[in-house]
């Protein structure tokens, strides 16, 4: 599976345009890296990312096993720490002034980052709301009942 994983992944990214990527594989996490070296996937990451990770996901599915994450340059990982950074900076300001703080909207996986971030503070709970590409994530101190 290693192998033809890799090669349907450096298929659909020759289908989409682009030069052959390095691809790195880690089948425990589930998570396919890829490393192309194109000036504009640079400046498309955001975009390219999402259809990238529906189509291979679609190539492999398994109906017992959860989808691939993929990540592109490293956009996912640093989006990640930026995401995880922000929910920290949330909950401090949330904690200092016992109010609820509003974050801009996000895609339902960094969402759930903002969630997992949160379950370390026992005083503070989150909720999502909105539809769409406006769903955000609010955190909330328990104090203020808000919950």
């Amino acid at each position: 599976m290693t192998e033809d994983l890799i090669q349907k992944t450096k298929k659909i990214v020759a289908l989409m345009g682009f030069e052959e990527p390095r691809v790195e594989l880690d089948e425990e996490h589930r998570k396919i890296s890829l490393f192309i070296d194109d000036d504009l996937i640079q400046t498309r990451t955001a975009t390219v990312l999402p259809a990238m990770e529906h189509l291979l996901n679609l190539m492999v599915k398994d109906e017992n096993r959860s989808p691939y994450v993929v990540d592109l340059n490293y956009y996912r990982k640093e989006r990640e720490r930026l995401i995880s950074e922000l929910a920290r900076a949330a909950a401090h300001k949330a904690m200092l002034t016992k109010t609820d703080v509003e974050l801009p909207p996000m895609n339902a996986y960094e969402r759930r980052l903002v969630h997992l971030e949160i379950t370390t503070h026992p005083e503070l709970k989150t909720e999502s709301f909105g539809t769409g590409r406006e769903r955000r994530v609010v955190i909330k101190h328990l104090s203020t009942g808000s919950l």
